[in-house]
């Protein structure tokens, strides 16, 4: 069995390195043909004046079909292109780093399509952008917290002020004075900090207004324990093993 599961392995792991090779030619494949398809839309879309009220309906089916292509296989480039940038940012920059470009990848990606899919279907996107806009504005009061938190999970993977693994003190009031403990994760919304044994998760704007700082490392260690008190009426009294023996003369 054994000799027989060494050469599976073995080809499941070649099978992986090709899907990873010939993924970002997928995606390219599919902006490409994203291209082509918004193209082929646009340009059918200028033989009829609107999709509704119009005779012309070769042209309106080329135009819809090709829209819908467009946005299909834009969603399908985006997610696979913001993938392989994860892939190949991770060991260079972190998988903290490397997610952060790839949600930001796919949201710009993902509006993009909407946009220009909106367009070729001949609805008016200022209309929408404006309403979306307004709809964003009380989305963002509403979720001022949360966002804020994002925010601060950005600025603290871009400034670097400590490392998952540091062994760091954060001191703020909000804190409630001050906290010791190892980085074992920094994420979009929280660090976690391994404080003696528990796992606390501190949301990202309390560290990024905290003061943050190494830990000293004598108090990691334990104060030795202080010498007993001598009593008064033994401080003055001499050790007898270290008296002299009289010699007669």
């Amino acid at each position: 069995m054994h000799l027989q599961d060494g050469p599976q392995l073995d080809l499941s792991a070649q099978v992986a390195k090709v899907k990873a090779r010939t993924r970002p030619w997928k995606s390219i494949i599919a902006l490409a043909l994203a291209i082509a398809a918004a193209v082929t839309s646009e340009w059918k879309r200028r033989e009829f004046t609107q999709y509704f009220g119009t005779t012309d309906v070769p042209s309106q089916i080329i135009a819809g079909a090709t829209a819908v292509a467009f946005c299909v296989f834009g969603s399908i480039a985006t997610y696979g292109l913001s993938g392989k940038v994860r892939s190949v940012l991770e060991p260079r920059v972190g998988a903290s780093h490397a997610a952060v470009v790839r949600y930001a990848l796919l949201l710009l990606g993902g509006f993009t399509t909407l946009v220009i899919t909106l367009v070729l279907f001949d609805v008016p996107v200022g209309q929408l952008v404006l309403g979306g806009a307004l709809t964003s504005v009380f989305v963002g009061i509403a979720a001022q917290q949360a966002l804020s938190n994002v925010f601060a999970g950005i600025v603290l993977l871009l400034a670097h002020p400590f490392r998952v693994g540091d062994t760091i003190r954060l001191r703020a009031g909000a804190l409630g004075g001050q906290l010791d403990g190892t980085v074992t994760e920094i994420g979009i919304t929280y660090v976690r900090l391994d404080a003696g044994g528990s796992i606390m998760s501190v949301p990202n704007s309390q560290v990024l207004n905290a003061v943050v700082g190494p830990v000293p490392p004598d108090q990691n260690e334990q104060p030795a324990a202080p010498n007993p008190p001598v009593p008064a009426s033994q401080a003055h009294q001499p050790n007898p093993a270290s008296r002299e023996p009289l010699t007669g003369t």
